[in-house]
């Protein structure tokens, strides 16, 4: 069997790789063997042992490329510990975290495929890096509305230790 994990990722401005990278970091750091890879980039999953997905949240769901990519590799997932995270500036609204209806956004990819464990992580917001006219004056308007508010709102203590739990699940001998 495999011993490699596979960390793959859909970004929309780059604020979802960076949670991966800090995941597939705090995995290695475990012992683990560990690719952090976009998932357009992955066709295959026979090496990895087990495998944690993580995608930017855009209109209350997964990126389009996201949900596809659990779809296609569903077969394969449903035989693996199987962990997702979600990058998503909801979180990182002020008052109430939202986390209820957040942790609903996460119910398609569910629906496929089951999850050992589900991360909710706040993302950051860059105005000039978001893809489209409209998503700029939408984003610009939220924050002059004190939605949101510009900058990196990643807890990066709560993102190396929901990683941390993934170690122990995914280390070798342990099956979720």
């Amino acid at each position: 069997m495999p011993d490699r994990i596979l960390v793959a990722y859909a970004t929309r401005t780059g604020t979802t790789a960076g949670v991966a990278e800090v995941i597939g970091e705090t995995l290695a750091e475990g012992g683990l063997a560990v690719d952090v890879r976009p998932m357009h980039d992955v066709s295959d999953l026979a090496p990895y042992r087990a495998v944690v997905a993580g995608s930017a949240i855009n209109g209350a769901q997964w990126l389009p490329d996201a949900l596809a990519w659990v779809r296609d590799h569903r077969p394969e997932l449903i035989r693996r510990p199987f962990a997702a995270f979600l990058v998503c500036m909801t979180l990182a609204m002020p008052g109430d975290p939202h986390h209820e209806e957040v942790r609903q956004w996460l119910q398609p990819v569910r629906d496929l495929v089951p999850t050992a464990r589900e991360g909710l992580f706040a993302g950051a917001l860059d105005i000039s890096q978001l893809p489209s006219w409209r998503a700029k004056v939408n984003f610009s308007v939220s924050v002059r509305l004190g939605v949101w508010s510009e900058g990196d709102h990643r807890d990066w203590d709560a993102i190396r230790a929901w990683a941390k739990e993934l170690r122990l699940l995914f280390a070798p001998g342990v099956r979720p």
